[in-house]
């Protein structure tokens, strides 16, 4: 029998927060592993990028609460490396950067464990870039220098040189400096800064949650204990603080720092979460439904195999079509299954999922309103044409009946099945919670079922649909609906939230 395989460990800089901000390499590692060990500062949508069977095991440390110390780190992760495993070590920021990657990669290298290091965006550069804060810019300084505020405390000493540090001509930067602030500034103040020197602390930087406070050497200290803030922070001494009235982005966003309730289905809010983040929003992903196969699967076989019967076939979501070429795949056929059959595809984003197949859509109205929609399908067809609905099994009957009003001969096939779920942390989403998004009316009553009917929940919400058909799901289940989408997309609505809190 021949030796296991050799695990390898890959330690991986998460970046600062923004899961955006995340290397390509990082996530090709992620994506592959067995086993994840993974910080405190590593945000929660990065982890789940793992695949589904991969172990994950929390190993974060902050003051005063450590889950695991550093020795049982490092053994851990040369225990699943010896038992063949791909371990991805996340840490916050780089690994390399005030984060003990060093002493990590050095036990493994001790050990004979392989291993890789992959970098991340330290947050030394990224908080102060989302302050809207240069380290370095012609008019003020062409160095920065960044250091610890927190040494170890086994050491006799500290070894920081303040004297080097307190140079006017340069930015200084700080991490994990707020326990000691008092401290630094007073040597800060001894080796020579003058105490009308720009300070800033920025307090989960690149996050939805992201602070920032401007003072001055002398009067920092007091207005970070004003403010309240605390670790993590990131704290810039230099004249390039000035730059931040005017350069600051991030916190200029409409949608900074809201908290946004996604109801669509798991697997579709991955991109509408990373536009929320983009945006300085916090996506609360609460899927209120998932997609399953529809109770009669044997008919929705039987109407892919005869797609070439039909003169036209309508998709109304990503969902639907999706699962028609799952349908197809199992029989080892393609897109050209369709033959001459005519394709129709409600809204751009079920048009863009079938291009992505192979078909492009003859027929896309962007408003999915019934009435619209059996209008452009009856001008484009004739008396008699066999029509294939291929759709959601809990979808209302309007548009259907509209097109055999018209003598058209329809076939309306289940695709799917949408069912109700209640995540686990619902009830704490919801609280937290500013605005509450709808894609569909499924996520409507899968959200009105989570409540239990009792709307109380929903009180005091900003209730966003993407949609007519959406809002009118909402209305009727007693959600006072604020916003619509213009445009019947993720996108659109994105845009109508946008405006709205402008």
């Amino acid at each position: 029998m021949s030796a296991a395989k050799p695990g390898r460990v890959s330690l991986v800089g998460a970046g600062p927060g923004d899961p955006g901000l995340l290397t390509l390499k990082g996530a090709r590692a992620i994506a592959a592993a067995d086993v994840i060990v993974y910080d405190y500062l590593a945000a929660a949508p990065i982890v789940a990028l793992a695949p589904p069977d991969c172990e994950k095991v929390y190993a974060g440390k902050r003051a005063g609460a450590h889950a695991l110390s550093q020795e049982e780190i490092t053994q851990l992760l040369i225990r699943l490396a010896r038992e063949g495993k791909r371990v991805v070590r996340l840490k916050g920021g780089d690994p390399f950067v005030f984060g003990r990657g060093g002493e990590e990669a050095d036990a493994l290298a001790a050990a004979g464990i392989g291993f890789e290091v992959i970098p991340g965006i330290t947050s030394a550069i990224a908080a102060p870039a989302y302050a809207g804060i240069p380290l370095t810019h012609r008019d003020y300084t062409t160095s920065f220098t960044v250091a610890t505020g927190h040494e170890d405390p086994t050491k006799p000493a500290s070894t920081l040189d303040y004297a080097r540090l307190a140079d006017p001509h340069q930015t200084l930067v700080l991490l994990m400096a707020m326990g000691n602030l008092d401290e630094i500034v007073t040597k800060l103040r001894e080796h020579g800064l003058s105490g009308d020197r720009p300070v800033a602390v920025i307090h989960e930087g690149t996050k939805p949650g992201q602070k920032t406070l401007v003072a001055t050497l002398e009067t920092i200290v007091a207005a970070v204990e004003s403010a309240g803030i605390t670790a993590p922070a990131v704290v810039v001494v230099g004249d390039v603080v000035r730059l931040r009235e005017r350069i600051r982005w991030f916190d200029r966003s409409p949608l900074f720092g809201k908290r946004v309730l996604i109801t669509r289905p798991a697997h579709q809010a991955a991109e509408f979460a990373a536009r929320l983040w983009e945006c300085g929003a916090e996506p609360l992903i609460a899927p209120m439904i998932a997609i399953t196969p529809p109770d009669d699967p044997a008919r929705t076989e039987r109407a892919v195999a005869e797609i070439r019967d039909y003169d036209w076939a309508v998709f109304t979501s990503q969902n639907g079509v999706d699962a028609f070429f799952r349908v197809l795949a199992r029989s080892a056929r393609d897109a050209r299954a369709f033959g001459d059959t005519r394709v129709a595809a409600i809204g751009p984003k079920t048009a863009l999922t079938l291009r992505r197949h192979g078909v492009r859509p003859e027929f896309v109205p962007l408003r999915f309103i019934s009435e619209e929609v059996a209008q452009g399908l009856v001008e484009r067809t004739s008396a008699g044409d066999r029509v294939l609905l291929f759709r959601a099994q809990e979808a209302r009957d309007v548009l259907p009946e509209r097109l055999r009003a018209a003598g058209r001969r329809v076939d309306v096939v289940a695709a799917y099945k949408t069912t109700f779920v209640r995540p686990a942390e619902f009830e704490s989403q919801l609280e937290r919670a500013e605005i509450v998004t709808f894609t569909s009316a499924s996520t409507v009553r899968g959200f009105i079922a989570a409540l239990g009917g009792d709307l109380r929940g929903a009180a005091g919400k900003t209730i966003a649909c993407i949609g007519p058909v959406t809002a009118e799901a909402a209305r009727e289940a007693g959600l006072p609906v604020d916003i619509v989408a213009d445009e019947f997309t993720v996108d659109g609505l994105l845009e109508r939230l946008e405006r709205s809190t402008a």
